[in-house]
């Protein structure tokens, strides 16, 4: 398959003329495919879109063409896209994979992460990717440092650059995968203002947004004032009121499957429920096995349909369906303040300060509370129908097993509140030195995040069991309530224990007071202070026959830490939450030295290193060595080598722990489902990433064809000591099949958190992975009648993304089209025609089909044996998927205003996403039945909005 997609690959990549999706690139500069000649952009075909001067180094040379891609987005090309969010844009781009999101990271509730909006570049995971804003760091808003880039004044952004290769050398740590820098506008002058909302074309999800910007010099000009305000709301859809999510899509376990048998082990397959819970509850046990309690406790036969615990198949699939008590798009409000003043005392002196503020709330849905068998109902239970207590008594049974999904429990819920404020001050400005100018910068930056994180509407697991556990009070009973009422069992012998007997057999009949008393909202307050001091210069040594030397020359120090506060009545024995607070702190300290040398005319050769020393992990160098050579005049070849490095942050060396409560698939126990406690904890002696990448690439701009160019860049990542922790299920299937090191990690028997299962997921220095992969830009524009016609896009063929833990086989995970996969060939092209103060843009976006799971076995009959590693399926095949997306801008002239109405139209043909059943355990139960990282879930949306400028 790979030989297969990879030729076509190449003929698409060819034969798209377009680039980057819209994301101009100036041809003089780092970024570009172009040839430099020194003439000005627009004399060499550069796209109309505003050119953006960029290296991709520190080295500050107009026009330099840096060995390293570099992807540039213009102010232009954001306004053609008219995006909800300048992160949702640069998460189009096919170099960015697995981003979070609001809608995909609303489960992430225990790791600080739900409401983020952050950048995965090549699919290694976000805190491999650094963000930067004004080529400055900013402050994480979740302990794994995850930069929010809805924290950015999203009206000031004037374009934004894409570093897709290593760059540690040049920016520090965390650069691994690439640098993300959003570059504002800090010389604005004038006022403008925006307004936009937006809606389904099924009438729902509706969003609004608004903001205003104001410039004005002062002081002759020698001083500036800059001012912006924004408010967003994302009112949210919560459920999943969607056709494609109707049809009980699983994974589940082949209900025909037994070793040997030739039957595949997992089945993907519709109509699929739960064995184990029902709505208004099912027993699981005894002579009254499959008696389930419907509206207003009414009792019915459960049709299991062809079962195999926990999942049925027909039947009564449909009763048990519970997916859709997600929300499909979170509540996103926010508000944000942005400030800067800044003034030049001389040409060699320019101080500035800034501040901003922002301002976020997420409300989204996480789904039912389900008990899948494991409540113990004894037979004396008041609110048991009589006919089922007589029924007990007859077969001599004292108690039966109780699943539920708890249709009378409120619908679990992520409310998430943020904050993040950000204080610079600085200096920059120019002097001459060795016969040149040199520019230096200076500044200091203070950013402060603070979160409360809260699990609205989470049941206490003591409480939940002493509710549920009511009897007939006895005449003399210690309550002084008369004979025959309903109470807790255990308020007979702890009568100020407050227990309000709570009534979970059917739909409709719990007592909102019981509701109340066993349910509660966990929350965890946290606090992230970053403190970064820098300096760089950046000069021309001396002249050699090719050209200057230039140098550039920094150093930065920075100090990251986390504070915690958690109540202590909520720190253990809830459902989920059972949050600890988390304290800790480290610093770095580093400095680089960067040099550019022209050996010839057509060949530049750059180097870098790095000298970094953490408090807590010790000393390490990066360094990186590229070059650029023009053997004729439109052809260039590029090349980079570099180690690079990521140390812990402050949620791998210090997470307290946090413990959820979800269900694996127990080999121990014939592979039933079983409710265990997973808790993660920080590892303080971990050790940096260390990275070994190299690229190679061409660019091809020919001078008879203008407005044409085409590159092709390849990159090999290897991470060495790679910061990982394995997953439940992976860790006791391991350890049942002998490796002792996964069994270390799982401690059985009754524990706080209500289960007889605790696993343990701390980060360890033990993983190896490899990324390769090859980059396709391509661009041309030309004349059609009275406008001006574009095409351009982006395209990136995966080639290798794999894990090797040292212990199992390596996984390579690019083909999958699961979350947390990496599809093999994503792209973007963009067709633009543009006439005076018209502009039309039609994108395309394309994802290559996938697997579930690389190492799987497709087979229907007579399939090999199945292994925890090597997993037998029906079908191993996830579709792929091509969106359409339009806009149009008209610009008119109102007096002294400038206007810009537009509509923007995204998955134009209403697409729906490709299914992608979860399953068979964990959270698959409550998760839509789509990649919700990758695929479009709310279908077709339209977006209307003005800007006005003075």
């Amino acid at each position: 398959m790979m030989g297969r997609n990879f030729s076509s690959a190449v003929a698409l990549a060819a034969g798209l003329l377009s680039a980057t999706a819209a994301f101009a690139q100036d041809t003089g500069s780092a970024a570009s495919p172009g040839i430099d000649d020194g003439a000005p952009a627009a004399a060499r075909g550069a796209p109309s879109s505003d050119i953006i001067v960029v290296t991709g180094t520190r080295i500050q040379r107009d026009g330099y063409n840096a060995p390293t891609p570099l992807t540039v987005i213009g102010a232009e090309d954001i306004e053609s896209a008219a995006p909800a969010n300048i992160a949702d844009f640069v998460n189009e781009i096919p170099s960015v994979v697995g981003s979070a999101t609001p809608a995909n990271s609303n489960l992430s509730m225990s790791s600080g992460l739900s409401g983020l909006n952050t950048i995965n570049l090549r699919s290694l995971g976000s805190s491999r990717t650094l963000v930067l804003l004004n080529g400055q760091r900013s402050v994480g808003s979740a302990i794994g440092g995850q930069v929010d880039v809805n924290t950015f004044p999203q009206g000031l952004i004037s374009g934004v650059e894409v570093v897709t290769g290593g760059a540690s050398a040049a920016y520090g740590s965390d650069a691994v995968s690439g640098v993300v820098n959003f570059i504002l506008d800090d010389d604005y002058t004038g006022f403008k203002a925006g307004a936009e909302t937006g809606i389904t074309t099924y009438g729902d999800a509706p969003s609004h947004k608004f903001d205003a910007t104001f410039g004005t010099p002062f002081a002759d000009g020698r001083g500036h004032i800059l001012l912006n305000g924004e408010l967003s709301i994302r009112e949210g859809l919560h459920g999943v009121p969607r056709d494609w999510n109707d049809r009980g899509w699983y994974l589940i376990n082949n209900p025909a499957y037994a070793p040997g048998n030739g039957e595949p082990e997992r089945l993907v397959t519709d109509k699929a429920g739960l064995s184990l819970a029902t709505p208004g509850g099912i027993i699981t046990s005894g002579s009254l096995a499959g008696t389930f309690f419907g509206d207003g406790g009414a009792l019915g036969q459960f049709d299991y349909g062809t079962r195999r615990d926990p999942w049925i198949v027909g039947g009564d699939w449909a009763m048990t369906q519970v997916n859709d008590d997600q929300s499909l798009d979170p509540e996103a409000n926010r508000r944000s303040l942005f400030g800067r003043i800044s003034y030049e005392i001389a040409p060699w002196l320019n101080v500035f300060g800034q501040a901003s503020y922002a301002r976020s709330r997420n409300r989204g849905q996480l789904g039912i509370q389900r008990n899948q068998g494991n409540v113990t109902i004894m037979a004396d239970n008041a609110f048991l129908p009589e006919s089922i207590r007589q029924a007990l008594a007859d077969a001599g049974e004292t108690s039966f097993r109780f699943g539920t999904t708890n249709a009378d429990l409120p619908v679990r819920t992520n409310d998430t509140k943020r904050s993040v404020q950000r204080y610079v001050i600085g200096a920059d400005g120019e002097f001459d030195l060795f016969g040149s100018t040199a520019r230096w910068d200076a500044y200091y930056q203070l950013g402060i995040a603070k979160t409360r994180e809260m699990a609205a509407g989470i049941s206490n697991n003591a409480r939940l069991a002493a509710a549920t556990d009511a009897v007939f009070a006895p005449a003399g009973n210690a309550l002084g309530v008369a004979e025959g009422t309903i109470v807790c069992r255990s308020s007979l012998a702890d009568p100020d224990n407050g227990c309000i007997p709570l009534n979970r057999f059917g739909i409709g009949v719990a007592d909102p007071e019981a509701v109340a008393w066993v349910v509660g909202d966990p929350y965890r307050n946290q606090r992230f202070q970053q403190d970064v001091f820098a300096a760089n210069l950046s000069f021309d040594a001396f002249d050699l026959p090719a050209g200057a030397v230039a140098v550039a020359v920094g150093g930065e120090h920075r100090r990251e830490e986390v504070r915690g506060f958690v109540d202590p009545q909520y720190r253990s024995g809830w459902f989920v939450g059972n949050f600890l607070p988390s304290f800790g702190e480290y610093s770095v300290t580093e400095g680089y030295l960067e040099v550019l040398v022209p050996v010839l005319d057509t060949l530049n050769v750059n180097g870098a290193i790095r000298a970094t020393d953490y408090t807590t992990s010790g000393y390490v160098t990066t360094w990186k060595i590229g070059a650029t050579f023009e053997p004729i005049d439109g052809l260039r070849f590029r090349a980079t080598r570099s180690r690079d490095i990521r140390a812990p942050n402050l949620g791998e060396l210090f997470t307290a722990g946090s413990t959820r409560t979800n269900t694996v698939l127990d080999p121990f126990n014939d592979n039933q489902s079983t409710p265990f406690s997973g808790t993660r904890r920080g590892n303080p002696d971990l050790d940096p990433e260390k990275a070994d990448q190299w690229g190679v690439g061409v660019v091809f701009q020919p001078r008879f064809v203008p407005g044409f160019s085409v590159s092709v860049d390849y990159y090999d990542i290897e991470i060495n000591d790679a910061i990982d922790s394995l997953d439940a299920q992976t860790i006791i299937d391991r350890c049942h099949e002998g490796v002792d090191e996964y069994c270390a990690a799982i401690v059985r028997g009754p524990n706080e958190f209500g289960t007889d299962l605790q696993i343990f997921e701390s980060p360890f220095n033990f993983a190896r992975q490899r990324a390769r992969g090859l980059d396709f830009e391509t661009s041309y524009s030309t004349d059609i009648g009275p406008g001006t016609f574009s095409l351009r896009g982006l395209a990136t063929l995966y080639l290798e993304n794999t894990v090797d833990n040292g212990l199992d086989p390596a996984v390579d995970i690019v083909g999958e089209n699961t979350s947390g996969g990496n599809p093999e060939f994503l792209y973007r092209v963009t067709a633009s025609w543009s006439d005076g103060p018209l502009r039309l843009n039609l994108i395309g976006r394309g994802i290559s089909s996938g697997t579930y799971d690389n190492s799987y076995v497709e087979c229907t009959r007579g399939c090999p044996e199945s292994t925890a590693t090597a997993r037998t399926i029906n079908t191993n095949r996830i579709d792929g998927a091509f969106y359409l997306d339009a806009s149009a801008h008209r610009d008119f002239v109102l007096g002294s205003a400038d206007l810009r109405l537009f509509l923007a139209v995204t998955n134009l043909l209403d697409k729906d996403p490709p299914v992608v059943a979860s399953g068979p355990a964990g959270s698959a139960y409550a998760t839509p039945a789509t990649n919700q990282s990758l695929y479009d879930l709310l279908g077709r949306t339209f977006r209307i909005g003005a800007k006005i400028a003075f």
